[in-house]
């Protein structure tokens, strides 16, 4: 791709940006929230047209006029919100473009047989037969790669594949891929994870602002490098924590059950504290933070809040004794997308601005001036629909709606994931000045260095169980991972 150049309405997306990539070659793209990838990208797939520049194929000038162009030239896209039809079968997915015919009608049993050989060829355990809604997040993936393998793809583009997979998913991904390039495919990867472009590219392209800053060779790069690059600037104090007294205990759990899910949990939480939860997939994180909250009713248990006991029977209860909860999914359970900005930022506390059927618009711009400038939300307008925002600004918009409500206890169910390093410098930042300010924080984190960063202390949960408590000069990846394994060693 060469001297592509996309405009928006208002924002330049794409400025004289360059990509080079070589068969059997996987190539990283990087860059902050907005940097301009997902726009390369969606020329390269047809789905914009660039207002100047040109594309080029195994060394043929091509024009990409729509998906269907790009297809034709070897080029699928593997986007970061799966584009299959949960209710047709896996066969059927497959085939959605061309599937096999009979006297003009679908031959399901053909297509059927097709795909369940493209799946074995790729060495996967899944039944093409079976419905896409029943698969997990990672089986969906991996049918979206055989599809695209299928179309005899010379490129494929991975949009944060392992966002929603666990380590043993992520490890299959990753052999599934390097088989891919030992077969000549090329692969675009993009990640914000810079450990996984570490274990499984070859050369990594640095966007920002709409530019391509550098193309490196990751064997000759390190990860100061690379956000450096991607910033504009060093990031010295990346995990911001300050170290100071903490307060009384503002929020005990006591013996919470929850039939097959949660089993005799208790902890404490004390004013100006960052309480860090780890653990594997499906430990009971956020089924405990989704019970403490009111979303979902514990059978038994004890909550206090400043030392009373208090009765949780739903999320406004929640809210009125003070505990917030921010999602670990800002975009189906945190935002209204197709709503603007300035309504996801006030909707929790509407009631405050409204007399009879009026809205008080100053009060309302005010508290919305406010949680802009704390948080330093990047936005055109109030007015902004939310869904056209970065990663990182829908991310503190949803912090803001629950900063709002003014609670002493702040729950963030992975509050990082999916946002770019700057942005996570910044969140950091933000958790860091609350808790100095007194409130108290609890982290669902499946990154251990951002749980071990950030955290006074972390609780460990296995098989829903609470398997360990280690203070902050205890911290080791091996002592959590130790705890988080303790549920798996029961069982054996």
């Amino acid at each position: 791709m060469k001297n592509i150049h996309k405009k928006f309405p208002g924002v330049y997306a794409l400025k004289n940006a360059d990509l080079r990539v070589e068969k059997g070659e996987v190539h990283a793209l990087l860059g902050e929230n907005g940097a301009g990838k997902s726009t390369l990208i969606k020329v390269l797939g047809g789905i914009y047209q660039p207002d100047e520049g040109e594309i080029y194929i195994d060394g043929q000038k091509v024009r990409m006029n729509n998906v269907r162009d790009a297809q034709a030239n070897g080029i699928s896209i593997i986007h970061q919100e799966l584009l299959l039809v949960p209710q047709m079968t896996v066969a059927d997915n497959m085939f959605l473009d061309a599937a096999p015919q009979k006297y003009g009608y679908i031959n399901r049993k053909q297509s059927k047989r097709d795909a369940q050989k493209a799946l074995d060829a790729m060495g996967v355990q899944i039944d093409a037969g079976a419905l896409v809604a029943t698969l997990s997040v990672a089986q969906q993936q991996i049918v979206e790669i055989v599809k695209a393998v299928r179309l005899q793809s010379k490129i494929i583009v991975m949009d944060e594949p392992t966002s929603s997979l666990s380590d043993t998913e992520i490890q299959m991904l990753f052999e599934i891929v390097e088989n891919l390039k030992q077969n000549g495919t090329a692969i675009i990867f993009i990640s914000h994870k810079l450990e996984e472009l570490f274990a499984i590219t070859d050369r990594i392209t640095i966007m920002r602002d709409g530019e391509v800053v550098k193309t490196v060779e990751t064997k000759k790069t390190g990860n100061e490098e690379l956000i450096a690059l991607m910033v504009g600037r060093a990031l010295d104090n990346y995990y911001v924590r300050d170290d100071f007294p903490k307060g009384e205990i503002i929020l005990k759990v006591e013996n919470l059950n929850q039939a097959g899910v949660l089993r005799n949990v208790s902890f404490e939480l004390r004013k100006g504290e960052i309480l860090g939860f780890a653990g594997l997939v499906g430990a009971g994180r956020t089924e405990l933070m989704n019970a403490i909250f009111g979303i979902t009713q514990m059978d038994s248990g004890n909550i206090y809040l400043e030392g009373k006991r208090v009765h949780i029977k739903n999320p406004l209860s929640a809210m009125r004794a003070g505990i917030a909860l921010v999602p670990e999914d800002r975009k189906l359970q945190g935002l209204i997308l197709k709503n603007s900005v300035g309504f996801n930022m006030t909707i929790t506390i509407l009631r405050e601005f409204m007399k009879g059927i009026c809205v008080n618009k100053k009060k309302e711009y005010e508290l919305m001036d406010k949680y802009q400038q704390l948080l330093r939300i990047k936005t055109p307008s109030y007015e902004q629909k939310a869904g056209n925002l970065s990663g990182g600004n829908q991310q503190k918009i949803v912090i803001s709606k629950w900063l709002a409500v003014n609670p002493s206890v702040l729950i963030l169910d992975e509050p990082t994931r999916g946002i770019d390093v700057g942005a996570k410098a910044e969140i950091y930042a933000i958790m860091n000045n609350l808790t100095r300010n007194g409130m108290s924080i609890i982290m669902i984190s499946s990154e251990m260095p951002e749980v071990m960063g950030m955290s006074d202390r972390i609780c460990v949960m296995s098989e829903g169980r609470l398997t360990g408590i280690v203070d902050k000069h205890e911290f080791s990846q091996e002592r959590i991972l130790s705890y988080a394994l303790e549920g798996k060693k029961d069982e054996k």
